[in-house]
């Protein structure tokens, strides 16, 4: 059975990592994942993913321990955009929602924080127990401390102590806690008012971030107004450009083609 589902409606894609028991991620999945990333970031008629797990108890407890012991080797092939297919996709430049459905932990939690926005159900939880294991949490490590207060990740990572999704939005990791039979609704209405704004000025949005994540301000703004952004140039020279320019002065509401 294929451990990735796909749901597409529109302009959106949902993709719920069904795995049982778990929804850990072994090498075959993670290469499977690639390719759907892969393919929602080259088409051009999508515009916003959801990613979500199955059941009702786990999002992703990350790498497959079992997989593991049977060969999977933990720096193998994981394919196109890394672990998970999303935490190393080049130029992902449309938004991406993580629906945290049950427990996040390890390669799960660096997963969901791959995504642009994070919902969580009110019973999610969350680690970095690799600590215990005797390895590194490789992606959290470079990703956490710049997302939440130092010295909490630094604890986090150091500990691989759990916390529940009250202390994950209090650090600021999660966006909004929701019941679980209302997650997947207030993820699915979110993308829909995503899907209907300008995907021209996501993309250059998502570009700058990246660009200037380790970057000093002066640099990052001159990189922009030299034309060094391909993203940003291309919203520049749009259609789209226009029309919410045109829409504007006209009261209305735009219409965005991507162009």
């Amino acid at each position: 059975m294929n451990p990735i589902k796909t749901r597409r409606e529109g302009a959106i894609l949902e993709v719920t990592l069904d795995r049982p028991k778990a929804n850990a991620i072994d090498l075959e999945t993670s290469k499977i994942m690639g390719d759907v990333f892969l393919e929602f970031r080259d088409d051009p008629e999508l515009r916003v993913a959801i990613l979500t797990g199955g059941g009702e108890k786990f999002f992703c407890p990350g790498w497959d321990l079992k997989a593991a012991a049977d060969g999977d080797a933990v720096d193998g092939d994981y394919g196109v955009g890394g672990f998970g297919g999303l935490q190393e996709m080049r130029d992902m430049n449309k938004p991406v929602i993580a629906a945290v459905n049950g427990i996040a932990c390890g390669g799960g939690l660096e997963l969901a924080i791959s995504a642009d926005i994070i919902l969580a159900a009110e019973h999610a939880t969350f680690a970095l127990p690799e600590i215990r294991s005797g390895t590194v949490a490789d992606a959290a490590s470079v990703k956490l401390p710049k997302r939440i207060p130092y010295h909490i990740a630094m604890e986090l990572l150091l500990t691989g102590r759990w916390f529940d999704v009250q202390e994950a939005n209090r650090w600021g990791l999660v966006n909004e806690i929701l019941p679980a039979d209302q997650l997947m609704d207030r993820a699915w209405e979110l993308a829909r008012l995503l899907a209907s704004g300008p995907p021209l000025v996501y993309a250059a949005i998502k570009e700058v971030v990246r660009d200037a994540e380790d970057a000093k301000f002066q640099d990052a703004m001159n990189r922009i107004t030299k034309s060094q952004l391909p993203s940003v140039e291309k919203l520049y020279r749009s259609e789209d450009q226009l029309e919410g320019a045109r829409a504007f002065a006209e009261k209305r509401d735009p219409v965005w083609k991507g162009k």
